[in-house]
C-alpha cells in the first residue's frame, strides 16, 4: 500500500513524510530492496523527503511534537542534546536512560534505512539551522557513502561536539548490521581512524553516550586536565583520582592559598590534599561550597568532581546545597558531582540542581571520571570554545 499512499501524497504537495512500515532492503527478501528502490523514486518524483522507512520516527523536545510511535518521550527533559540514529532500538535506549539520567535532550531522529534523509542531511541540519542543537549524538552502523558523512562535517558552517558511537565493530556485528537497517558496518579500524580525523569523539557505551552529551551541553569548556576531586567520604574520592589518572587526566596540585582556605575550612582529622575528604562537612553545605569555590578559583585546577554519599548526618545535604547553588554566579570550569542515596531520599533536590549553575550530577565516581576525560578529549579534537555556547 505505501507506493500509492506516496503518490497520494505527492500529488497533494506534502512536504515530508515519516515512513515507519518497515518490511524492504532490510530483510532478507529481493522483493523488499525492489520496493524500497520504488519508493525513492517516487520521493524523487515528487521531491519529497523521507524519514526511513523502518523508522519509529522523530521527538521534537523543541517545540513539542512528537513524530513516533512512543508517546513516552514527550515526557523527556528539554535540552541541548540530539540523537541521530539508524536503531530506532537505539533510540528508544537512549530516550529511556535519557529521562532515568535527567538528560535534556532537543530531538531524537531514526533515520532507518535512510532512503533519501541520510546523516550528512540530518546532521547539516542540526549543525547549521537548529540552534536549539548543542551537541549532536550519533549510533552508527554503517552508510553506503561515509565520505558524504565526514565531508559534510568538515565543510559545516557551524561548529559543534559531535559523539559518536559506533557498532558493527566484529563480523557478526557487520552481518546484523546488513540485514538491521540494509547498510554494511565496514572495517572498523578504518571508521576509527575518519572519526578522529573529523573531529568526532568516540564513545563505546550507551552510558558514555549519554553522560558525555550530558557535560558537553551543561558544563563548561574544559582548559586543562587538572581535576579536583573533593568527596564527603575517602574511598569514592579515591576512586575517583584512580580513574580520572587512567583516563589520562591528572589531580589537581592547589596552590599554597587554595591549600590554606581549605587547611582552615577542615579539621585536621580530615585528608585536605587532593583527593580532599570533606566528611567533616557533612553537618555545613556552606563549608562544602566554600571548598568548591576556592578550589574552581585557583589557576591550578581546570575542573573539580564532587561527591557526596548519603549518611544520616548529612540527610539535609543535597536540599541546602540545591538552595545555596541559587545564590552563586554560574561555575566557569567544569563541575560533575555525584550524589547516592536510597531511592526517593535526594531525588527532588538532585532533579532540582541537576544542570543549574553549569552542574552536570553523573550516578558513579568512575563515571563523572570518564565524562570528564571526554570533556578534555573534546577540548583537544575542536579546540577551547569552538562550539557553541
Amino acid at each position: 500500500m505505501v507506493p500509492s499512499v506516496l503518490h497520494e501524497c505527492g500529488q497533494k504537495d506534502v512536504k515530508g513524510i515519516v515512513l515507519i512500515t518497515a518490511g524492504y532492503k532490510e530483510i532478507e527478501d529481493v522483493k523488499g530492496e525492489a520496493l524500497e528502490k520504488e519508493i525513492k523514486e517516487i520521493a524523487e518524483e515528487h521531491q519529497i523527503p523521507i524519514i526511513g522507512p523502518n523508522t519509529f520516527g522523530f521527538v521534537n523536545l523543541t517545540d513539542q511534537v512528537n513524530g513516533s510511535f512512543t508517546y513516552e518521550f514527550s515526557l523527556i527533559k528539554k535540552g541541548g542534546v540530539t540523537l541521530i540514529s539508524q536503531s530506532g532500538g537505539f533510540c528508544h535506549l537512549c530516550g529511556f536512560l535519557a529521562m532515568e539520567d535527567r538528560l535534556g535532550m532537543a530531538k531524537l531522529m531514526s533515520l532507518g534505512n535512510r532512503v533519501n534523509i541520510d546523516f550528512p542531511e540530518a546532521i547539516k541540519y542540526f549543525l547549521e539551522e537548529d540552534d536549539a542543537t548543542r551537541v549532536i549524538a550519533l549510533y552508527i552502523e554503517g552508510i553506503d557513502k561515509p565520505r558524504r558523512l565526514f565531508d559534510t562535517i568538515k565543510n559545516a558552517k557551524v561548529k559543534k561536539p559531535i559523539i559518536a558511537f559506533k557498532a558493527g565493530k566484529s563480523e557478526k556485528g557487520d552481518s546484523a548490521s546488513r540485514f538491521h537497517t540494509g547498510s554494511l558496518a565496514g572495517n572498523y579500524s578504518i571508521w576509527r581512524g575518519a572519526l578522529r580525523q573529523t573531529g568526532i569523539l568516540e564513545v563505546t557505551s550507551a552510558e558514555e553516550l549519554i553522560d558525555t552529551a550530558k557535560v558537553l551541553d551543561i558544563c563548561a569548556p574544559i582548559r586543562g586536565p587538572n581535576i579536583a576531586v573533593l568527596s564527603g567520604q575517602a574511598g569514592p574520592g579515591i576512586i575517583a583520582a584512580d580513574a580520572l589518572e587512567r583516563e589520562g587526566l591528572r589531580l589537581a596540585r592547589f596552590s599554597s592559598e587554595t591549600q590554606e582556605k581549605i587547611n582552615g575550612l577542615l579539621p585536621p582529622v580530615a585528608i585536605r590534599t587532593n583527593p580532599v575528604d570533606m566528611g567533616p562537612a557533612w553537618y555545613s553545605p556552606e563549608t562544602m561550597l566554600n571548598i568548591l569555590e576556592s578550589v574552581l578559583n585557583d589557576d591550578n585546577t581546570d575542573g573539580v568532581i564532587f561527591i557526596a554519599m548519603f549518611a544520616s548526618a548529612n540527610l539535609k545535604l543535597t536540599g541546602r546545597m540545591a538552595g545555596l547553588l541559587h545564590e552563586v554566579e554560574p561555575f566557569k570550569k567544569p563541575v560533575i558531582c555525584c550524589f547516592t542515596a536510597p531511592p526517593g531520599v535526594w531525588d527532588k533536590d538532585i532533579e532540582g540542581m541537576d544542570g543549574q549553575k553549569g552542574v552536570a550530577i553523573l550516578h558513579s565516581p568512575e563515571r563523572a571520571a570518564k565524562a570528564m576525560a571526554n570533556l578534555w578529549k573534546a577540548n583537544i579534537i575542536m579546540g577551547i570554545n569552538r562550539w557553541k555556547r
